[in-house]
């Protein structure tokens, strides 16, 4: 078992990318490495030895697009963490696990009433959890929420990191929906990180229809062979010739015209358009993917459609080990859509992820 060290290396956000309103002057964000020392542990913490730590598009809104953290720069971003306790809690030494990306304080009132994942003192690495996060060595945390990774053959403990967000956020917004065995679906964003996931949770729990849009022909592709039924690419369709693209889709395959569940997790403007512009009747639109853009619709649809629109956020840590279970039993596919790079590269990875996403997640691996 690895040793306790005495400082823990990371890559911090020194400072968020910045635009000047003014004159549109663009700072560069700046990514530092350094070493602190390690904290003493409180009661009830322990310090995990990091595997390895998932690249997410809400890193990227911190670092490129103006998003402010709770706790403010200089501080290490990464909240998609796996590895191996090594100092803290006596029972849990040695035990390999999944850091939840919301840890809540479990005895608010919000707690109290199932509602911990949006818990408003919860923690989030990279984020609120004072200066840490994952893209680091070492990251101390709560103890009561780390989800015990079991025997995992066929996985590498640093591929599973991405179960703490990118599985799991789906799982959530599925539960917040109240999806059942035969509900049809669309998701919207289906080729992206977050979107490949939703995808396999819908079907996993027994949607039918799933139709994928998004407009990579390459990620709709990868999308049908791992469940969806059907997809639409929706990069030149104006969202009038989008709708109606569903419509004829609809009535040549006699899909019902209500009671859709729509999963919006593009995080982006179009992606949100698409969603709002396809909500009928009995449907229920679950926005799952963040943008700071601003969308327009007209709010009465939702009493002439009797239709719902709920936010999501997060994971409760209970459903953890559920979801592990569906990854580690193959209900769940995660290898396909995962890549595991040094943590040296993050700038570089950063990049990528930004400007041209690739087909696969990209999770970063200590190597200081």
């Amino acid at each position: 078992m690895s040793s306790v060290p005495d400082v823990i290396h990371s890559w911090r956000m020194v400072q968020p990318t910045r635009k000047n309103r003014e004159t549109g002057e663009v700072t560069p964000g700046k990514l530092e490495r350094v070493e602190v020392p390690v904290p003493t542990l409180n009661e009830g913490e322990v310090l995990v030895e990091v595997a390895g730590c998932g690249v997410c598009h809400t890193d990227l809104g911190y670092f490129y697009m103006g998003v402010p953290t709770v706790f403010e720069p200089p501080l290490t971003l990464g909240h998609e963490i796996a590895g191996t306790v090594v100092a803290g809690e006596a029972d849990m030494i040695g035990k390999e696990v999944i850091v939840p990306a919301v840890m809540p304080c479990g005895v608010c009132d919000m707690c109290q009433a199932g509602r911990g994942n949006r818990c408003l003192a919860q923690k989030m690495p990279g984020n609120s959890w004072f200066a840490w996060g994952g893209f680091a060595s070492h990251i101390p945390v709560p103890a009561r929420d780390l989800c015990v990774v079991p025997e995992h053959p066929g996985f590498d403990l640093a591929e599973l990191a991405v179960v703490a967000d990118a599985v799991t956020t789906p799982y959530q917004a599925a539960m917040r929906a109240g999806l059942t065995e035969g509900d049809p679906v669309i998701i919207t964003g289906i080729g992206g990180g977050v979107g490949t996931y939703m995808l396999q949770v819908a079907k996993a729990m027994g949607a039918s229809p799933i139709v994928g849009i998004d407009i990579d022909d390459a990620k709709l592709e990868r999308a049908l062979q791992h469940g969806a039924d059907h997809v639409i690419n929706s990069r030149d369709l104006d969202p009038k010739t989008l709708k109606g693209t569903f419509k004829a889709l609809s009535k040549e395959n006699r899909f019902r015209k209500w009671g859709w569940k729509i999963f919006e997790v593009s995080g982006v403007a179009p992606g949100q358009e698409t969603a709002l512009n396809l909500l009928s009747f009995c449907g229920k639109l679950v926005v799952v993917g963040y943008t700071p853009a601003k969308t327009q619709y007209m709010l009465s649809k939702l009493m002439a459609f009797d239709a719902e629109i709920i936010g999501t956020w997060g994971c409760l840590p209970e459903y953890y080990n559920e979801v592990l279970a569906m990854v580690l039993d193959g209900r769940i596919q995660l290898k396909p859509f995962v890549q595991t790079r040094p943590m040296s590269t993050i700038a570089e990875a950063f990049e990528e992820a930004h400007h041209d996403p690739p087909l696969q997640r990209i999770v970063l691996t200590p190597d200081f």
